[in-house]
């Protein structure tokens, strides 16, 4: 492939970094894998960055600059659900976040964190990768 195929190959990809906190390594795990490094043709993710404590998670907000949040709702002891609600009130221009449920059902919490969208446990990759470049866009 010659530089400019490369180019016009990569022409109006989004490339993102994804901020991904659960305090459970598998769950971050999961997630990662199902969205992959090209959740849809014209998103990449260029960088994950993983946090396993809230106070992390704002440290990591503070500090640098992120595309899409994805907080995992049933992590301990403080769950991504209040965490997601705390940084949509506090951090100026907060960029969208993904919340991960606990049940199908749970929706509405996920409404009051002021989430831009939630995916429930267990997780689906398909839904995971759709949901992520559905906010990446």
């Amino acid at each position: 492939m010659t530089a400019s195929t490369a180019t016009d190959a990569d022409a109006g990809v989004r490339r993102i970094s994804i901020l991904l906190f659960s305090d459970d390594s598998s769950t971050r795990d999961a997630v990662r894998l199902g969205v992959g490094s090209a959740p849809a043709p014209q998103v990449r993710v260029q960088e994950w960055f993983e946090c396993a404590t809230a106070p992390g998670v704002e440290l990591a907000l503070q500090d640098g600059s992120y595309d899409l949040l994805i907080l995992d709702g049933e992590a301990q002891p403080y769950g991504g659900l209040g965490l997601c609600r705390q940084l949509k009130n506090e951090f100026y221009d907060c960029p969208p976040v993904l919340v991960l449920t606990g049940r199908p059902g749970d929706g509405w919490l996920a409404a009051w964190s002021q989430a831009d969208g939630a995916v429930a446990h267990p997780l689906d990759p398909a839904a995971l990768a759709a949901a992520v470049a559905r906010l990446a866009r």
